[in-house]
């Protein structure tokens, strides 16, 4: 029998890779859809298919996915979160956002930047912890819990490590649920009320 979960109205999943992260939020999904006929699911994927193993990654994601929710569409937005979650939210739609260290990684380390395109980490934190915020429907984020390890050598890569450590603490000051994962096992940070 497949376990219960309760939705909230937002959800922030963190845990380190392959911790479960996205195996929860597709749950959520597929609880969400099971609820009413009038429920949707939508995953806004931030991932970019820059070479051939990310390639490989997203689509064998994809197809997993398509089995475990047939129900959820999918699309790509791998920078204007905010105003996706704008956009797409609705009270019958669940979203869910897979993963936020990618769209971080998409704005601050670009794999092709753009000249004009300027990724203010700051403003973009606060427009997605205010679309969180106003979203009509259900939403779950998941991110990547990476300021457990070491510290890294590099200057731009601690940059990245600080900048992602905010990013968690904002969401999960918006984030009606917290959720850790680890070994594929949830630890509730924050309960929702």
């Amino acid at each position: 029998m497949p376990e219960t979960l309760s939705i909230a109205r937002s959800e922030l999943i963190l845990g380190g890779q392959k911790s479960g992260k996205s195996r929860r939020a597709e749950m959520l999904a597929q609880q969400w859809l099971g609820m009413s006929t009038s429920h949707r699911a939508l995953l806004i994927a931030t991932a970019q298919p820059w070479d051939e193993e990310m390639r490989a990654r997203i689509a064998r994601h994809e197809a997993d996915r398509a089995q475990r929710v047939p129900g959820m569409q999918t699309i790509e937005e791998p920078l204007a979160l905010a105003q996706a979650l704008t956009t797409h939210s609705q009270r019958e739609m669940l979203l869910v956002v897979d993963c936020l260290t990618l769209w971080l990684t998409n704005g601050m380390m670009p794999m092709h930047p753009q000249a004009d395109a300027v990724f203010d980490v700051e403003s973009q934190v606060s427009a997605l912890a205010a679309s969180i915020a106003m979203a009509p429907g259900p939403v779950v984020l998941v991110g990547n819990e990476i300021g457990m390890g070491v510290i890294p050598m590099g200057a731009e890569v601690r940059a990245f490590v600080d900048a992602l450590g905010r990013l968690n603490q904002h969401v999960a000051q918006a984030c009606a649920r917290v959720t850790l994962m680890a070994a594929g096992l949830p630890l509730t940070l924050k309960a929702a009320p």
